[in-house]
C-alpha cells in the first residue's frame, strides 16, 4: 500500500505541466525544480540572491507541509543561468541548509522556464525514524 502524499505551492506550472511541488513516499520527500514564483504567479523581483531565497522558502514550506524540516534535506541541485551568481546563490543555500549540509550540485544551464529566472533549485529530504 502506497503512503504517497503530495504538496503544492500554487505555482501556475504545477497545474499546467501536471506535477506536484513535492511528493512524500515513506520517509523520503522529493521536491521538484522550484523557480522564483511569487504567490500571484509573478517572478520574484531582484537578482539571483532574492530569487534563490524565494526558491528555498518554497522548498522548505513544501517539506514542512509533508512533515519534514530544512534540517532533513540530504540533496540539493541549484541550476544557474549566469555563472557570476554562484557566490550569491551559494550564500543563500547556506542560510537555509547549513544545518543539514546536504550533498549539493550547482550547475550552469542555458535557460529556465522564464527568461528572467536566474536560478531554479530542487531538493530531497529524508525524515529520520
Amino acid at each position: 500500500m502506497s503512503t504517497r502524499t503530495k504538496a503544492t505551492s500554487g505555482s501556475p506550472y504545477e497545474a499546467t505541466f501536471g506535477f506536484a511541488r513535492a511528493v512524500r513516499e515513506g520517509n523520503r520527500i522529493i521536491v521538484a525544480g522550484t523557480g522564483p514564483v511569487e504567490p500571484d504567479g509573478s517572478t520574484t523581483p531582484g537578482g539571483a540572491a532574492e530569487q534563490a531565497a524565494r526558491c528555498c522558502a518554497i522548498i522548505v514550506a513544501a517539506i514542512e507541509e509533508l512533515g519534514g524540516r530544512a534540517a532533513d534535506v540530504v540533496r540539493t541541485r541549484m541550476l544557474l543561468t549566469h555563472p557570476d551568481d554562484q557566490d550569491a546563490v551559494g550564500a543563500v543555500h547556506a542560510r537555509f541548509f547549513a544545518e543539514a549540509k546536504p550533498a549539493a550540485t550547482m550547475a550552469g544551464v542555458a535557460w529556465l522556464c522564464r527568461p528572467e529566472w536566474r536560478v531554479e533549485i530542487e531538493a530531497e529530504a529524508v525524515i529520520p525514524g
